[in-house]
């Protein structure tokens, strides 16, 4: 009978995650806020349709918060958050086979990630109330009690060290390393993770930085799922039950990382590679998340160089010319400011051409912006698209993930297609023109002909 249960709720979890609701409602549940007494924020969706939960827990403790000379410590947290769990009272010691046992007897499922801004949690379960207590205990343990064990991290980081060892043989890396070098310079965001910063960081670290940074009152909890605000209330309590009690009043802010510097300049870079293809990176400085211009930005790269082949970047680089098979732009903003590239590769022989023709187009559309066809075009596929960003407990998950760490308004995504419907080609021509600077970028050129 326990087989029987535990593959019953790996298939509900695995089907759950890609079920869909058809009825436009499901954009306008509403988002409830509040502040625990242990000071952690609280964004819940009540969305009672599948008996499941889906729960992300948020620290400001991402890449952004490493030393420079231990690059890569925030993702070693992570990583090594599965790898054992300390014994606390009646509970035993883990090690990582016996967490990992433990969540397939569960059907649930409990990860972490490090990326440039956060640390994040992020537990799957169903809401039978026996599993999600079990499941809410056992990942309280992990967000809390992390072992550390050294054997396991020297093997991690001989294994990690390889890989970016590896990574360095290709040309999207060296592009890539040069690209963020010059956007950022010693930003936080422009560090590396390498073998040598790897070597660095010690068990003893990790500890410092996990006590330093994930506690109650810096946490910032997302839940989407069937149980009502008690519940998550209950839920909460339990996920955060291990950590140290302190008083939120004690909780002093974290020191503000410093803002990414404009470029005063542009700044060409070709570097010699052996690669059958050229690897070009064209790009700035962009914005943080919570500008207002976000949503006319949006738009605005999504006819540049965001659409696909619909984009005209793709008509005039590989539509017209046949520069390149896929070429595209994005941007990429965060809690400082985010980076805007254009990106493509090419024939070697084609590169500068390609980066000509790239540049001529990125000018011509920040001076003059959209026309009206191409304006409507791009809020047609965006709004049409908008069911695809909160079709499963996950996606949505995802957007009040989004609300939460940066602040939005908690009718975002109610308001979000109308704002987006607003938007008039003025908007979007002053919103790009404010943001970029074609004249002052970086483009990094990796295995192009001289």
């Amino acid at each position: 009978m326990k087989t029987f249960q535990r593959m019953a709720a790996r298939a509900c979890l695995a089907f759950a995650g890609a079920l869909c609701l058809a009825h436009p409602a499901w954009a306008l549940l509403p988002i409830q806020h509040w502040t625990e007494p242990s000071g952690a924020r609280v964004w819940l969706v009540e969305s009672p349709a599948i008996p499941m939960v889906d729960v992300q827990v948020d620290f400001d403790a991402g890449a952004r918060r490493d030393p420079a000379a231990q690059a890569g410590l925030a993702s070693a947290v992570a990583a090594m958050s599965s790898k054992g769990v300390r014994a606390q009272g009646d509970e035993p010691a883990m090690d990582e086979n016996a967490l990992g046992e433990a969540w397939a007897d569960l059907g649930a499922s409990f990860e972490a990630a490090a990326d440039r801004d956060g640390l994040s949690f992020s537990l799957r379960s169903l809401t039978e109330p026996d599993l999600l207590d079990r499941a809410a205990r056992l990942a309280a343990r992990q967000l809390a009690q992390p072992s550390f064990p050294q054997d396991i991290w020297q093997r991690e980081r001989s294994r990690w060290a390889a890989a970016l060892k590896e990574a360095e043989t290709r040309p999207g890396t060296a592009a890539a390393k040069a690209f963020g070098s010059a956007v950022y310079g010693s930003h936080p965001y422009g560090q590396r993770t390498t073998p040598e910063t790897l070597g660095r960081i010690e068990i003893a670290d990790m500890q410092a930085y996990h006590g330093r940074y994930v506690e109650t009152c810096r946490a910032r909890v997302s839940i989407v799922g069937a149980v009502t605000r008690p519940q998550a209330q209950a839920l909460v309590a339990t996920l955060l039950s291990q950590m140290p009690a302190r008083d939120p009043a004690t909780c002093q802010p974290l020191p503000p990382v410093p803002e990414v510097q404009a470029l005063a300049a542009p700044v060409q870079q070709d570097i010699p590679f052996a690669s059958a293809q050229a690897h070009v990176l064209i790009g700035q400085p962009g914005f943080a998340r919570r500008d207002p211009d976000f949503l006319a930005l949006l738009v605005g790269n999504h006819i540049l160089g965001g659409g696909g082949f619909t984009s005209l970047l793709t008509s005039e680089v590989r539509e017209k010319r046949g520069l390149s098979y896929s070429v595209y732009s994005q941007f990429s903003p965060g809690l400082n400011t985010g980076v805007f590239l254009v990106g493509l590769q090419t024939r070697p022989d084609q590169a500068a051409e390609a980066v000509k023709v790239s540049r001529d187009v990125l000018a011509r559309f920040v001076a003059q912006g959209p026309t009206e066809a191409q304006l409507k075009a791009a809020k047609d596929n965006l709004i049409g698209g908008f069911a695809l960003r909160i079709d499963s407990n996950r996606k949505l998950l995802a957007n009040v993930v989004n609300i939460a760490w940066n602040d939005l308004p908690l009718d975002y995504l109610e308001h979000w297609t109308d704002r987006v419907q607003a938007l008039t080609a003025a908007d979007v021509r002053a919103a790009m023109a404010r943001k970029l600077q074609p004249d002052r970028m970086v483009t990094v050129v990796v295995g192009g002909q001289p």
